[in-house]
């Protein structure tokens, strides 16, 4: 299965490959980059999109303003774009971005979607991400029967020990060519780093970050 195309910001797009609906319009999601967290929904028409790739920055379409809305000019919380695609059908955008603030909801929320049956949670992300927030709850809110409650009070010397555990079980099932056994053990070294992450409060997007400039 082919990937949508990615738009570079520095090229001009065939804007005729968009389909903009009637009112002259066309949906744009807004992604974290680095997570995958989905923060809003919003509209584009031809022009906010040009100066969308001509800035670097997401400009988006009004519709009860009808105006054009450069998001973050008032609240400092602007979208730096890494990427644009466009869908099968040209006739949505995703806008992949850094979000400035790590705010994208008008309400103060990191995203527009953390509603769920009236109350708030936040939105989904990606495995990592949402295991690390899993974490830092028991982190914050201890359970004395949470294995990872107990590897926390047991400090670096525990979470420690486990992570070199784990570590060594992961070589040693590379050894044995076993897939299922590499991924069970890549899991486990995953978690108790994960532990080690929450325990000397170092954001998992702070590593996503180092990750990301592995890829230049």
């Amino acid at each position: 299965m082919s990937s949508s195309p990615i738009i570079p910001l520095n090229q001009s797009i065939p804007l005729e490959q968009i389909r903009f609906n009637e009112q002259g319009l066309v949906p744009a999601i807004a992604q974290d980059y680095l997570d995958g967290t989905v923060l809003m929904l919003a509209w584009m028409n031809r022009e906010s999109l040009q100066k969308t790739l001509d800035t670097g920055e997401a400009w988006y379409w009004s519709r009860s303003r009808q105006e054009l809305w450069h998001k973050g000019a008032t609240s400092g919380h602007l979208q730096k774009v890494k990427s644009l695609r466009y869908d099968c059908d040209s006739d949505a955008i995703l806008v992949t971005i850094e979000q400035v603030g790590d705010i994208a909801c008008h309400t103060g929320e990191r995203s527009c979607f953390h509603q769920v049956d009236g109350s708030k949670q936040n939105p989904p992300a990606d495995t990592l991400s949402g295991l690390f927030e899993v974490i830092c709850d028991r982190k914050n809110n201890p359970n004395p029967d949470s294995y990872t409650c107990k590897l926390l009070a047991g400090g670096d010397n525990k979470i420690l020990k486990k992570i070199g555990e784990e570590a060594a079980e992961v070589v040693m099932a590379c050894k044995d060519d076993s897939s299922d056994e590499i991924a069970g053990e890549v899991a486990d070294l995953f978690y108790h780093t994960l532990v080690a992450l929450a325990h000397h409060n170092v954001d998992i997007r702070e590593v996503y970050r180092k990750l990301e400039e592995r890829k230049r």
